[in-house]
Parts: C-alpha cells; structure tokens; sequence
C-alpha cells in the first residue's frame, strides 16, 4: 500500500479487542519511533511502553486508553531538546508529535487500531510512572486490534477541508 492509503486507512480507534499486541508487532512500532526524525537528531524522546494490568490501571487515572492493551507514553527529556537559534523556540513538542505519529503509522501498516489522547494529567502521569524530572509526557497512542469495522478511507473527502481551503502558494 502507498503512504496516502495508508494514512486514509488510519483512524481514531475507541472500542478495542481482548487481544494481545504481538511482540514483534509492538517491537516495529517502536522501531518507527526511534528512526523518526528530530531537531539536530538530538532525540529527545523517552518512549514508556504500558501494557501490564496494574500499569494500564495506573494510567486510567489520567487517561481513558478504551480497553487498548498497549499505551505508549511519548515523554520529552527537555534536557535534550533542539532550540531554535533565532527565538529559541523549544521543538520538543514537534519531535515527539513526529514520533508518535510514526509510531501510529506502523500500529496502521501491522493491522493494529490508535487513537491519539492528548487529555490526560501529565502530573498523574509523572508521578504514577515515576517520570524524571526533566521528562515530559506529550502523548499517548492507544494500540491494539479495532472492535467493529474500520472507518471508510473515503471519509476523508466529506471529513477534511479542500485542499484550495489550506494550501496557498508564494503568499497569502
């Protein structure tokens, strides 16, 4: 399948099987993640995989992952962090949005469900997981089998903006 296919095939999962995540299916997704690119490839990620039950229950203090047996923390280590010279904007959003997005791309390509959760109490998260300091949870991404059918790849056309809506060329 193509990238485009593959990226209309993705899509937010919130109803999960009892099944496992294959080791080898969860060892590629990580893979993803450790390849993606970074700010000055200074990877900043610090990735905390849950898939134990007392570690799923620890993060339903703070999240709802829907019954998805592997949740993958992106964290940053903003000790390692790119900063852009000219404001000294911090990346470390960008590059571990980047991660997580690869890693949700392979979950997609092995025939596993996601849902990205961006509510969650990062405090709860810190202190439940034991995170260091200077580490920050961004995301989280759900894995595992979807329950039910799989959202039409055309969904697109009626869900997203035209692309004469978004994209401009040389100046707005």
């Amino acid at each position: 399948m193509d990238f485009l296919g593959l990226a209309k095939r993705r899509y937010s999962v919130r109803k999960y099987q009892g099944k496992k995540v294959e080791e080898e299916k969860l060892m590629r997704i990580l893979e993803a993640g450790r390849v993606a690119p970074t700010g000055a490839n200074t990877q900043p990620q610090r990735i905390l995989v849950i898939k134990e039950k007392e570690g799923l229950e620890k993060l339903s203090k703070s999240a709802n992952v829907y019954g998805a047996p592997v949740a993958i923390i992106t964290c940053v280590d903003h000790s390692a962090v790119w900063k852009r010279p000219f404001d000294k904007k911090k990346i470390s959003d960008i590059d571990v949005t980047i991660v997580t997005d690869h890693m949700m791309l392979e979950a997609t390509a092995q025939g596993l469900g996601t849902v990205w959760i961006c509510y969650f109490d990062p405090q709860v998260i810190k202190k439940e997981f034991n995170l260091p300091e200077s580490f920050e949870p961004v995301n989280i991404l759900a894995v595992g089998y979807a329950e039910g059918e799989a959202a039409s790849p055309d969904r697109h056309d009626k869900a997203r903006k035209p692309l004469e809506d978004i994209v401009f060329y040389e100046s707005f």
